[in-house]
C-alpha cells in the first residue's frame, strides 16, 4: 500500500509559462516578439493581447516598430490600420543568421555555386524563372505545339527555393562585404597606439 500524500494542485503550465514572459519582459519587447512573427497583417488588438499589454500600449510600440522598419503598418478592414513583418526586416535577420555560421569567403563560394545551378535550370528549359515555364508550357499547349514534358514539381519546387536561398545569400553577402568595409574605415579613424605617444 502506498502512503504517499497526494499530489498538490497544479497551475495550469501555460499560464505559469505566460506569466513569467509577462514579469520578466517590458510591454515594448513582448510586443515585438509578437509581431516578429506576424507574416500576415495583424491589429494592434490582436497584438495586444497576446503580448499581456493594452491595445494603446501596442499601437505606441507598433508605431515605433514601423518607423524603425522592423514592421510595415497598411490600411485594413473598416479603416483600421494592420501591422505585419517588414520584408527588410526579414531579410536583414535571415542574412544575419546565415553570417553567424558563414565566413563570407564560404558564402561567396556558395553564392557561386547556386548561381551555376540557376543557370542549369535555365539553360535546360529555355526559360529565365519557374513562373515563365509555366506560361510557356501554356502557351504552347494553346498553339498546339508539340509541348516539352514540364518538370516534375519537385524540381520546380527546388528551382524557387534556390532562386529564394540565393538572394538570401546575396543580401548575407552584401552585409558582410559591407560591415568589413564599415569596420575598416572605423580602424582607420581610430588613433594608433604610435600615433597616440608620437
Amino acid at each position: 500500500m502506498n502512503h504517499r500524500d497526494p499530489p498538490g494542485t497544479f497551475t495550469d503550465v501555460n499560464e505559469a509559462v505566460e506569466e513569467e514572459w509577462e514579469a520578466e519582459t517590458t510591454p515594448s519587447e513582448r510586443v515585438r516578439r509578437v509581431v516578429a512573427r506576424a507574416y500576415s497583417p495583424v491589429s494592434a488588438g490582436d497584438v495586444a493581447e497576446a503580448a499581456h499589454t493594452s491595445p494603446k500600449t501596442a499601437r505606441k510600440h507598433l508605431k515605433a516598430l514601423a518607423r524603425e522598419g522592423f514592421v510595415t503598418a497598411e490600411p485594413g478592414d473598416h479603416g483600421a490600420t494592420v501591422y505585419r513583418r517588414s520584408p527588410e526586416s526579414l531579410v536583414v535577420e535571415q542574412a544575419a543568421d546565415i553570417l553567424d555560421g558563414v565566413s563570407t569567403e564560404d558564402l561567396a563560394a556558395r553564392v557561386r555555386e547556386m548561381r551555376e545551378r540557376l543557370s542549369d535550370y535555365q539553360a535546360e528549359f529555355g526559360v529565365e524563372s519557374p513562373e515563365e515555364l509555366a506560361v510557356d508550357r501554356t502557351n504552347r499547349s494553346l498553339a498546339a505545339e508539340s509541348t516539352p514534358a514540364a518538370p516534375d514539381r519537385e524540381t520546380i519546387r527546388e528551382w524557387k527555393r534556390l532562386r529564394r536561398n540565393l538572394a538570401f545569400a546575396n543580401a548575407a553577402l552584401s552585409i558582410g562585404n559591407a560591415e568589413r568595409f564599415v569596420d575598416g574605415d572605423r580602424r582607420d579613424r581610430e588613433p594608433r597606439r604610435d600615433d597616440t605617444f608620437a
